[in-house]
């Protein structure tokens, strides 16, 4: 990659990539794609994603199937987004993509392999993320790389409903399990299919959560009294 995109944010993961001749190929409710300019290669860019460790956990652990894309580079970006470069994909029927799940959730012989290895990260990340959802059956998480084969991509996800609408109506929940750190950009996620954002929802969202912040700085201050609060 061309710079150290573990040092940059979401925001100048794009710039950075759009200026070397990228261009944008997609977005959903979580992140936006670029794809490089020999057209090889696709950018998966969120500027949050508490799952992006495990699903490239998947990609690496069930290469071997070819059930997955090629993974080339992973990078956590500062404020808790998520990068992710791969292979190309091309989108499939309806059809075909059911009818892989199916054969995933029935754990036939030919995706076996990879159901474990779906079953062992997903199990971690269950245990590990606060609002983990469970597995993602969208048709559009099955597609075709270039040589043909059916590849499984983004099966995790946070729970965003749930997680979103306790961020609205209880920011210190969300604030106590989630670092600062790694929910930064939260309300910038893109949307493109829950959305669009209501632009006080999210101006409302990020005050209670700085608020929420605040306190807990507040509180774990040198010298607080535990007891009296002084």
């Amino acid at each position: 990659m061309p710079v150290p995109f573990h040092d940059i944010d979401h925001r100048e993961a794009e710039r950075v990539l759009l200026a070397d001749g990228w261009t944008p190929c997609g977005a959903g409710d979580w992140a936006i794609a670029l794809r490089s300019p020999d057209g090889t290669t696709a950018a998966r860019i969120s500027p949050f994603d508490p799952v992006g460790p495990y699903t490239t956990a998947l990609y690496r652990q069930a290469a071997h199937t070819r059930q997955v894309p090629v993974l080339y580079a992973h990078e956590r970006l500062v404020g808790g987004g998520d990068l992710q470069l791969m292979e190309w994909l091309q989108p499939v029927t309806e059809e075909e993509a059911v009818a892989f799940h199916r054969a995933i959730a029935a754990r036939a012989p030919e995706v076996a392999d990879l159901v474990d290895v779906i079953g062992r990260v997903h199990d971690r990340a269950r245990q590990e993320l606060p609002w983990c959802g469970p597995l993602d059956h969208n048709p559009s998480n099955v597609m075709r790389a270039t040589d043909g084969r059916l590849v499984v991509t983004d099966l995790f996800y946070a729970d965003g409903p749930a997680l979103y609408a306790t961020a609205t109506a209880d920011p210190g929940l969300v604030a106590s399990r989630i670092p600062e750190s790694e929910r930064r950009f939260m309300t910038e996620i893109p949307l493109t299919s829950s959305g669009p954002w209501d632009p006080e929802a999210q101006r409302a969202m990020r005050a209670g959560l700085a608020a929420a912040d605040a306190r807990a700085d507040l509180d774990s201050a040198p010298g607080r009294d535990l007891v009296s609060g002084q």
